[in-house]
C-alpha cells in the first residue's frame, strides 16, 4: 500500500536529500517550502510503481536551472502544479503519478504538492539517486530518442514581469534546451512536468526506490543529529552503505560560473601526498588522488560533509573549511537507463575536460 506524506517526512526527505544532492545547489528552503505546504493542503501519497498500472502515465516533476542568490529568480510551489495541468491538458489524459529527475536538497519533494492538490500519486522512483548537471542525466533514456515529448516550465519572478508558462513539444533533446532558456528569462529557475511515459517504461529504466532511500537517510540523519557531528557521518555512512573516501582542509577552490548556466572547475582538499581534487559541473563528479588516480566518478554518490555532518554544495565551500568526502559506489545504488546511456556523456567530458564515461559504463566488478 502506498505511504500518506506527512509533516515529518519534510524534513527527512530535505536531509535525505541534501546528501543525494551530491554538491549540487537547490535550497533546503525550497524543499521545506514545497513539502509543509504539500502536507498543510492535502494527502501527498508516495507509492511503488508496482502500484500503477503498465498503461498509466507518468511524468517527471523538475526544477531548471541554476538558480544563484544572486539571479532574481522565484518560484511557487503553484508553479508545479500548473506545470502538471498544462501537461496533462497537452496530453489529454490524466497523469497517475509523477517521478522526479533526481534527489536534492528540494527536488526530492517534486512531485508532493501536485499529488496533494491534483492526487498524482508520489512514485518512488528517480532519473538518478543522486544530482546531475544535465537533464538527460535524469531522462531514463530518453535523451536520444526521437520520440515526440511534451514539456512544460511555469515560474519567474512576478515583479520584473518575468512569468512564463510554456508548453513544447518535440525530441527530448530539441526541446530540453528551450526550458533552459525559459529557466533563465524567468530569473533562474523554473518548474517543469515533462516527458509522460508509461508506467511499464518507467518500470524498467528509472531507478526504483529513490526516494524511500533518501527518506530512510533523513530520518536517520535527524535520529543522529542530537549526537553531534561525527554520529551523523557515520549514520550516513552506515545507512548509504558509502565511507569517507577523504578529510581534509580545503586547500584551493576553482570553479566558474558558465555562460551555459554551469559551474564547473575543480575543488583541493588536503597537500601534498594526501590531497585529493573534486572535479565539478554544478555537482561532485570525479575525485582524484595526489597522483591522478581516479578513485571515485558518476554515478556514484561524492558529497563534501562538514564537521558537524552538514551536506555542503559547492557553492558553501570555501578555502580552509573541513571537509569530509563521502563516496557511495554506484554498485551499491540503483542505477537508471539515463547514467548507463553512453550519449549523456560526452557533452559533459567536453564541458569538464575529464573523462567520465568510460568509468561510469565500466561493468561492476
Amino acid at each position: 500500500m502506498g505511504r500518506i506524506l506527512v509533516e515529518k517526512d519534510v524534513e527527512a526527505a530535505v536531509k535525505g536529500g541534501s546528501v543525494y544532492a551530491a554538491g549540487g545547489g537547490g535550497w533546503a528552503d525550497h524543499g521545506r517550502m514545497l513539502g509543509y505546504a504539500a502536507v498543510n493542503v492535502g494527502k501527498p501519497e508516495l507509492v511503488s510503481i508496482e502500484e500503477l498500472g503498465g498503461d498509466d502515465w507518468i511524468a517527471t516533476a523538475a526544477a531548471i536551472g541554476a538558480p544563484a542568490s544572486t539571479t532574481p529568480w522565484e518560484m511557487q510551489g503553484i508553479d508545479y502544479v500548473k506545470a502538471v495541468q498544462l501537461l496533462q491538458e497537452a496530453l489529454g489524459e490524466k497523469l497517475a503519478g509523477l517521478i522526479i529527475g533526481q534527489n536534492g536538497k528540494s527536488s526530492t519533494l517534486n512531485g508532493w504538492l501536485p499529488s496533494a492538490i491534483l492526487g498524482t500519486k508520489v512514485v518512488d522512483a528517480v532519473g538518478d539517486i543522486r544530482a546531475h548537471p544535465t537533464g538527460d542525466m535524469g531522462s531514463i533514456g530518453m535523451a536520444g530518442s526521437p520520440e515526440q515529448m511534451i514539456q512544460t516550465a511555469v515560474g519567474g519572478n512576478r515583479a520584473e514581469n518575468r512569468y512564463i508558462e510554456l508548453v513544447v513539444k518535440g525530441a527530448t533533446a530539441k526541446i530540453s534546451p528551450v526550458l533552459r532558456a525559459a529557466a533563465d528569462q524567468s530569473g533562474g529557475f523554473i518548474a517543469s512536468c515533462r516527458n509522460p511515459l508509461r508506467a511499464s517504461y518507467v518500470r524498467k529504466n528509472a531507478a526504483l526506490g529513490g526516494i524511500s532511500m533518501a527518506l530512510k537517510l533523513g530520518e536517520a540523519i535527524i535520529e543522529a543529529e542530537k549526537r553531534g557531528g561525527s554520529a551523523v557521518i557515520d549514520a550516513i555512512c552506515r545507512t548509504t552503505g558509502g565511507h569517507i573516501l577523504a578529510e581534509g582542509t580545503i586547500t584551493k577552490k576553482d570553479v566558474v560560473y558558465t555562460k551555459e548556466a554551469f559551474d564547473i572547475g575543480t575543488i583541493t582538499v588536503g597537500a601534498g601526498d594526501k590531497a585529493v581534487t573534486l572535479h565539478v559541473m554544478n555537482e561532485y563528479m570525479a575525485v582524484e588522488d595526489a597522483g591522478g588516480t581516479r578513485v571515485a566518478t558518476f554515478p556514484a554518490v561524492i558529497t563534501t560533509l562538514s564537521e558537524d555532518g552538514e551536506p555542503l554544495s559547492v557553492g558553501q565551500l570555501k578555502g580552509g573549511m573541513h571537509v569530509f568526502i563521502l563516496h557511495v559506489p554506484k554498485d551499491i545504488i540503483p542505477l537508471s537507463a539515463s547514467v548507463l546511456d553512453p550519449t549523456v556523456y560526452p557533452p559533459v567530458e567536453k564541458a569538464m575536460g575529464i573523462e567520465i564515461a568510460r568509468y561510469a559504463l565500466e561493468t561492476r566488478a
